[in-house]
């Protein structure tokens, strides 16, 4: 045989040996991308994308098959649509495994060299028994009865039972009481409130402002999380109290999550959460946030402090569809907005010169409660991409969790994905080309708040069931040094809280990457000590369960022994 066949022969055994190759990847990038639940026409382009693949490296040589690879890979970016979860996804790994979803690419120094790669959290068998009973026809149920009350406008009134803000309330607290009479005595009601005084704004003369409050009371003393939706609605004059204003999707489908997982968990077949859960419907968001201005207040200044460790406000939940004619559509996504640095009123100058000095200004209690949001409530039960956006709100807007943040407590706003804002803040009218506007219930998709249901349900359970959080984080600067040694103290608790076989995990990851990639369980200790140097990496330390809960994790500030 002459050198140039036996040349051509090599090439064509190495085209074929990389075909295999090629082909494995295309079908695991397939698997991965079905698992994402992008839409079915980029899955026919990936498919169709693949066999040219495999149809031209067929007859390919290696000289050329390079080239033709580059060229498919090119076609297949190009067929991603922007409104894909990660577009990123698309592209072939030929060298590496593919990353776990909490990787970054392009933050991938220092190599993880001890523990492991920090996973998603998976739904323990409660954790799903819990959210296959959430109901899309109950929600839809709750937002329709709540429609049915023409408005719920802070202003209305107040004194009947058909039409009107207090009228809505009086289901509301209800339908919570329902549900606690069948909790064996776990759930408590109240209606809590106070009288605001005209305000030379929103409020034009002394109203009543009512917050409907459900708590599932945990077995740990002073722990609580808090989920909420507002009840009161609006059109477009935030004025006017008579119109109709439906609210539908802003916000009774916030607040048919708090009644739906409020029916759920205090369900006496579930074992009772560590943490208690305060379930939530608070009135005067449109107004000026009266309603949670007043109840973070109540936790604030009751003795002792009501320790809320997190709070989520679900406003404006109700569809993946918006843009100016509904054209943007991601039905598996909702948006978490969890806020920078904290209110010099929370974090003091000295504090925040600290925390500014170390790189910490992306660390914060509300951004560690969206981290942990992050892996425990995107799986095969949410279905869900939760899509974390480092921002306190939508663009120089705000909502409920701002109260809560200001009395020092971390909080977060669940948001869906495209707004579309014919449907928010509008009167109910069509215009001349036939346009409908109002925030009426025919925009709501019921089966998507049920996924966000499901998402705060994950969260909510995933947290309530953890140990509290370590104390006193510190990491040690008394000397220079290319490893890290963390301390931190064990949280006060009583004898009924330790459970044995619950411990602590140390998390980091590289300075520019969003979300913990690396984690070592260091066990029941107050002390770990890693090979890693400080100086290029965020550390964070959280409690771990003795059932691998896992709780928000704590950035160390300096210190020594």
């Amino acid at each position: 045989m002459d050198d140039t066949k036996r040349q051509e022969d090599d090439d064509d055994d190495i085209s074929r040996d990389n075909i295999r190759g090629t082909n494995k990847k295309i079908f695991r990038l397939w698997e991965n991308l079905s698992s994402l639940k992008v839409y079915t026409g980029l899955h026919l382009q990936l498919f169709y994308a693949g066999i040219v693949i495999i149809i031209i490296t067929a007859t390919a040589t290696a000289t050329t098959m390079k080239s033709l690879i580059l060229a498919a890979s090119a076609a297949l970016v190009g067929a991603t649509p922007l409104s894909s979860p990660n577009p990123a996804s698309i592209l072939p790994y030929f060298d590496t495994e593919p990353p776990t979803i909490f990787s970054c690419p392009a933050s991938s120094w220092p190599p993880n060299t001890i523990g492991g790669p920090n996973l998603p959290q998976e739904p323990s068998a409660d954790l799903r028994s819990v959210l296959a009973q959430v109901d899309a026809a109950n929600i839809e149920a709750t937002i329709l009865k709540l429609v049915s009350f023409g408005t719920r406008h802070t202003l209305s009134a107040q004194n009947s039972s058909a039409r009107g803000i207090g009228a809505a309330r009086d289901w509301i607290h209800a339908e919570f009481q329902r549900y606690a009479d069948a909790s064996d005595g776990r759930l408590s009601v109240q209606t809590l409130g106070y009288v605001q005084e005209a305000d030379g704004n929103r409020v034009l003369f002394p109203t009543r402002i009512s917050d409907v409050v459900a708590t599932l009371r945990g077995t740990d003393e002073n722990r609580l999380y808090v989920v909420s939706g507002h009840y009161d609605s609006r059109v477009s004059d935030p004025l006017n109290y008579e119109s109709d204003a439906p609210g539908a999707d802003d916000d009774a489908s916030g607040v048919a999550i708090s009644l739906e997982l409020a029916r759920i968990f205090s369900q006496p077949q579930y074992l009772r959460p560590r943490a208690s859960i305060a379930f939530v419907a608070a009135a005067g968001e449109e107004q000026g946030l009266y309603g949670a201005k007043f109840l973070a207040q109540t936790y604030a200044n009751a003795t002792p402090r009501v320790n809320v460790e997190g709070m989520f406000t679900n406003d404006i939940v109700g569809s993946p569809r918006g843009g100016s004619d509904g054209e943007k559509v991601d039905p598996y996504v909702i948006r978490l907005f969890a806020q920078g640095l904290p209110p010099l009123a929370v974090e003091n100058s000295t504090a925040r010169e600290t925390r500014l000095t170390i790189g910490g200004e992306n660390d914060t209690p509300a951004r560690q409660l969206a981290r942990l949001v992050k892996e425990v409530a995107e799986n095969d039960v949410t279905g869900m991409n939760v899509s974390v956006v480092y921002r306190l709100d939508r663009y120089l807007r705000g909502g409920d969790h701002r109260p809560f943040l200001e009395a020092g407590y971390p909080a977060a706003r669940f948001t869906e994905p495209h707004e579309n804002y014919a449907h928010q803040h509008q009167d109910v009218r069509v215009d001349e080309s036939g346009k409908q506007y109002g925030d009426l219930p025919e925009f709501v998709d019921y089966e998507y708040v049920a996924r966000v249901a499901r998402v705060n349900g994950a969260a909510l359970w995933s947290l309530a069931s953890a140990p509290r959080a370590p104390q006193n984080v510190r990491v040690d600067t008394a000397a220079l040094s290319s490893s890290t040694t963390l301390f931190w103290e064990r949280p006060g608790t009583t004898a009924a809280e330790e459970h044995s076989g619950d411990g602590y995990e140390v998390v980091w990851r590289p300075t520019s990457a969003p979300l913990w990639t690396g984690v070592l369980d260091v066990g029941d200790v107050t002390e770990a000590a890693l090979p890693l140097s400080k100086d290029d990496v965020v550390f964070g330390v959280r409690a771990r369960g003795s059932d691998g809960s896992r709780g928000v994790a704590v950035l160390p500030f300096p210190g020594s022994r």
